[in-house]
């Protein structure tokens, strides 16, 4: 055990990470709760759920448990011609959870292969209804993911432009971003004046829109109003374009409701999920159709069906996992807890903003975030880095997108520790300007 660093320094390969110049990774070794613990008996509060995935707490025995009793009843099997228990179960139950139309769950890997999903879905729905549509519509800014699809689909969001040659054209309109105290009625009616602009010009070849619903993650934090995305969907469904919500970082209680769309109000054709689903504890995906969308792809000719798949889709201990992470939301009323968190945001939020070197604070459900006006705002920023190295020093794991700083913890999380997570952020970020 006490090697492993030295190993992870010869062999490992880190993701969104400039080996040449991070420091050395944190070793954790254990993790309960909310709380991680390193190698050397060093205890970090989880403020950022162990990158936007976990729900209940690290280690749940109600997770753990059904994730034994699973591996020892049937490990995996192939899902082509084949079915089981744990993935018909969780099939209805995401199903009775979501608001109709949303019916048919295609299971895959995680949120990008979730989001490659539902644009392929969207694509070939267009063609199986003969009316093929070769654009898609994205929001300035969004990220969906890291597969190419993703990647073309979030091509604004400024984390792929070494592979630009490469990607799909996706069109993009305006996102007004807001914040508490904000106005952003301007910035919604310019962003829909393009919108309209747009449909003007292209509305009959746009197969799909894709949206983080009120919250677009990688790229800052950037919350909208959900009256705004709901306008957005009523005026693209005009021109009978498809709506995929990416709801990758969003679902299953982030926003203070199971989906950010219940907020919305608006249900989309296609949904993807991905992160919370198991909890944070197994990778998995989903992509959510109406059973229009599905009957589009159903016939005797094997090329009108969606080829897609993955060796371990619908792995019966992922499917277990989300099965006993969806008891726990009626169990442990993991909503209400996560209400909480959300008043304990707002309030801390509102003192901290009084800080000379705070911004546009924001809140919403689980999620509290603030922009730092002494740095530079692209992703892995020196003022990040060292207002994180600062709060790990007093037992606090944060990771800031360059100058947004964000707490997203899990829901198990007591007031008592998030009140002192944001005491400490206060002291560090005046310790990092001293």
């Amino acid at each position: 055990m006490s090697d492993f660093l030295e190993l992870d320094r010869q062999n490992v390969w880190h993701p969104y990470t400039q080996s040449a110049t991070a420091p050395t990774p944190l070793g954790i070794v254990r993790a309960s709760g909310s709380w991680l613990y390193d190698s050397d008996g060093g205890a970090y509060l989880d403020l950022l759920a162990s990158w936007w995935t976990n729900v209940h707490g690290h280690a749940h025995p109600a997770i753990t448990r059904a994730i034994a009793e699973q591996a020892a009843t049937l490990d995996h099997v192939i899902f082509a011609d084949v079915t089981h228990p744990p993935a018909a179960t969780l099939a209805a139950r995401l199903a009775a959870h979501l608001a109709p139309p949303l019916s048919r769950v295609f299971f895959s890997d995680n949120g990008s292969t979730a989001v490659e999903v539902a644009l392929k879905m969207a694509f070939q729905y267009a063609i199986n209804c003969g009316r093929p549509r070769s654009r898609i519509l994205a929001l300035e800014g969004a990220y969906h993911g890291d597969t190419f699809g993703a990647m073309s689909a979030g091509h604004s969001s400024g984390f792929f432009t070494t592979f630009a040659p490469w990607l799909f054209s996706v069109d993009t309109i305006p996102y007004p971003a807001t914040w508490i105290g904000d106005n952003p009625t301007e910035k919604e009616a310019a962003s829909l004046t393009a919108l309209d602009a747009y449909l003007a010009r292209h509305g009959g070849e746009c197969a799909a829109l894709i949206v983080e619903p009120l919250l677009q993650g990688a790229s800052g934090m950037r919350t909208a109003r959900a009256s705004f995305i709901a306008e957005v969907c009523e005026r693209v469904r005009r021109d009978d374009i498809l709506i995929i919500f990416d709801e990758v970082l969003t679902g299953f209680g982030r926003t203070g409701t199971l989906f950010a769309h219940e907020r919305v109000g608006t249900s989309p054709d296609l949904l993807c999920l991905s992160k919370g689903l198991t909890a944070g504890v197994l990778p998995m995906g989903v992509t959510v159709a109406t059973e229009r969308i599905f009957s589009a792809f159903r016939g005797q000719d094997i090329s009108r069906a969606l080829l897609h798949g993955h060796s371990f889709t619908a792995n019966p201990i992922c499917c277990a996992a989300a099965l006993a992470s969806l008891r726990l939301f009626e169990e442990e009323q993991t909503l209400d807890r996560i209400a909480k968190l959300s008043a304990i945001h707002t309030e801390e939020l509102a003192i901290l903003a009084q800080h000379p070197h705070v911004a546009q604070p924001r809140a919403l459900g689980s999620i509290a975030a603030f922009k730092l006006l002494c740095g530079r705002g692209e992703y892995g920023a020196p003022i990040g880095r060292r207002l994180r190295d600062a709060m790990l020093a007093r037992g606090f794991l944060i990771r800031p997108l360059g100058d947004v700083v964000y707490f997203l913890p899990p829901a198990c999380i007591t007031s008592e520790e998030l009140r002192s997570a944001y005491r400490a952020l206060s002291v560090c970020i005046d310790e990092i300007r001293g």
